[in-house]
């Protein structure tokens, strides 16, 4: 029997070759070793999928893992953590995403689902409870990821179910597909939604009755009542919660890291169009949240006339107004939206798909594409009817859709002619709204990610405006005031190093980042160790819970390590490191990047030449098994 509460004790395999679909029993050392969510996909992924392994292969793993405090009195413990080799950047991948479909999938009576292997037709994985079986997806082929989850509540005559979905993007294996999970919200990043295109998995639908049984209930419910308390009473509270992530357009943009073109610039002139109160003013209906959450950063928005009228949509992000607005220099806030619901019904990733085509429109002002290369298409920038038609064709595949769909890295190298210094990725990852040389933290960030180019990994926000109380608070006194400065590197591969530790916990767990953990920096070590013991009867104290944090972390730098990935690897476009911002508070700033690096390797206890965990880390750490594999490869010392 399965010793610890607030999990289910059991997890989905599904064999989508065999069609077999079988309940297996949660291993207690994972959880004890690794939690959950994040942790238990990173374990999973090591032992399984290994450097031949292709990410669209049949014998790759799509793992979708919830954490110990989804689906409980928690505030935002609403997050699915998706698993997969990355079929983008061809190593560790992961996204996550809110909603409901990891507390549902809790409440049906499951940790979590690992496919594997092929259908030889479509299917959809339907799961009632302790059922689970596949079904005939035919008839769902080619649709849209919001009419697949309306047909599949139709057919079930409920509409409670809750589903993660791919569009067409993901059946025609754009490397950036993502996966819908109801409401609207994206496990986007890493094109994970081509690896269940490939296994031709076109939905999985959860319905659940059950309920979660925690260690110490009155203790719990006293903590997590504590905890919505304290973000409710939080100074951000009230903007972010009537503004969600696009409240913080305008501020990035006068520091200087709002990027614009395609990176050339971090501040858009025409910002005020597509900024959050330009959002409302346009297109809010009304608040919405996500389970547990006291936040409630998503909206409903609807575009009331227009070309584009009646457009409705649910998740608007800070990320999707710039990739789609400011870095192909758009400023129509309608053809942002309508774009954005686009990109959700196909199945892309916003961030991903607004960088290709501001790679692409670079391209053009250079003079290195041409009709010739675009399939007619004149790629000026701001031109959003040809965006739009662009997101249509990458889907599809279709002409110079085709090259796009590979991402910015693989598109550079096809095209040659000096394209790669204008593709904005590290690792393969196309980079997101946030330009490093205005805040040196999110450079380091980007360039050591486990999953290529991200800002979630590590989230340094404590330093994004230069508001010292977070950095004191987390990190004390002697730590001020450069800690909090966004332009300063000291102390900045603490920040990274910590952040990335504490975020691989939060993303195992199955709470939000935006909710407490970085964003308003309410809830930190401490109060996820208190929250993990009352609700799981682990025992758990501050040093346990850093090691786990750090066990995880390192596991996915050893996984790509296998791979390939070195220090040679951990490195930014020229961009940022050679050419001084023009922009904001971070005008004539580059990123140092490589004196950040010898500091956070440092931190990390990895070999600074290399990059690659040391064999005495890996023991510290209970990672003898990585230990013997890396140094069987030459990968470790």
């Amino acid at each position: 029997m399965f010793p610890y509460q607030a999990y289910t004790g059991k997890w989905l395999h599904v064999n989508l070759t065999t069609g077999k679909v079988e309940a297996r029993e949660y291993d207690p050392t994972l959880a004890e070793g690794y939690l959950g969510g994040n942790g238990f996909g990173t374990r999973l992924l090591w032992e399984h999928v290994g450097p031949e392994v292709d990410p669209l292969a049949p014998e790759s793993l799509l793992i979708f893992a919830t954490g110990p405090l989804c689906g409980t009195l928690v505030p935002n413990g609403a997050r699915l953590e998706v698993i997969a080799k990355s079929p983008l950047t061809g190593i560790y991948g992961d996204a996550n995403a809110g909603g409901f479909f990891g507390p549902e999938l809790k409440f049906a009576g499951w940790d979590a689902i690992v496919v594997t292997g092929q259908a030889p037709h479509p299917v959809h994985l339907a799961i009632a409870d302790d059922r689970a079986e596949l079904r005939d997806a035919g008839d769902l082929w080619g649709r849209t990821t919001s009419q697949t989850e309306a047909a599949i509540r139709r057919t079930w005559g409920d509409p409670q179910v809750k589903t993660a979905t791919i569009g067409p993007a993901g059946e025609n294996l754009v490397r950036f597909a993502g996966i819908q999970i109801t409401p609207q919200r994206s496990a986007a990043r890493c094109g994970l939604g081509a690896v269940m295109g490939s296994k031709r998995l076109k939905a999985i639908a959860v319905r659940g009755h059950g309920s979660i049984h925690v260690a110490d209930p009155a203790r719990f419910h006293d903590l997590a009542v504590d905890f919505h308390r304290r973000l409710r009473a939080n100074p951000l509270f009230p903007a972010v919660s009537a503004h969600g992530t696009p409240g913080i357009v305008t501020l990035m943009d006068a520091l200087g890291r709002f990027p614009t073109r395609n990176f050339q610039m971090g501040s858009f002139p025409e910002v005020d169009r597509i900024g959050a109160e330009a959002l409302e003013a346009r297109a809010f209906v009304r608040h919405l949240a996500c389970f547990g959450c006291p936040v409630g950063c998503d909206k409903l928005r609807r575009i009331p006339d227009g070309s584009h009228a009646g457009t409705a949509l649910r998740s608007v992000e800070y990320d999707t107004l710039n990739a789609l607005g400011a870095c192909v220099w758009n400023a129509d806030l309608d053809a942002i939206l309508a774009a954005n619901r686009l990109c959700d019904d196909l199945g892309l990733d916003t961030i991903s798909a607004g960088r290709v085509i501001s790679f692409a429109m670079e391209l053009w002002e250079e003079e290195i594409l041409n009709l010739d290369d675009t399939s007619g298409l004149a790629l000026h920038w701001g031109n959003m009817d040809v965006v739009l038609r662009l997101l249509g064709m990458i889907t599809r595949r279709e002409g110079f859709g085709d090259l796009l769909a590979e991402g910015v890295r693989r598109a550079a190298q096809i095209i040659g002619r000096g394209a790669e210094q204008y593709a904005m990725h590290v690792k393969g990852m196309e980079i997101a709204a946030q330009d490093g040389r205005a805040q040196k933290s999110m450079g380091l960030a980007h360039a050591t990610s486990s999953r290529g180019a991200d800002h979630l990994k590590a989230f340094p926000t404590i330093d994004e405006t230069g508001y010292p109380d977070e950095a004191r608070r987390r990190y004390g006194e002697e730590y001020l005031p450069e800690m909090a400065q966004p332009l300063a590197t000291k102390h900045k591969p603490l920040l990274v190093k910590d952040g990335e530790d504490f975020g691989a916990v939060v993303d195992s767990v199955g709470v939000c980042k935006s909710g407490g953990t970085f964003v308003f920096a309410e809830l930190y070590w401490p109060d996820i160790a208190a929250a993990l013991e009352v609700a799981t009867g682990m025992e758990m104290d501050v040093e346990r819970l850093k090691r786990i944090g750090e066990r995880i972390y390192n596991l996915q730098r050893c996984y790509n390590a296998l791979h390939g990935i070195s220090r040679a690897d951990d490195c930014l476009p020229r961009r940022f490191t050679d050419e001084p911002s023009p922009s904001g508070n971070a005008r004539g700033q580059v990123i140092d990047l490589e004196l950040m690096l010898d500091e956070y390797y440092r931190l990390r206890g990895w070999d600074p030449i290399t990059g690659w965990p040391t064999a005495r880390k890996l023991r510290e750490l209970g990672l003898e098994e990585a230990r013997r594999r890396l140094e069987a490869c030459g990968r470790t010392r």
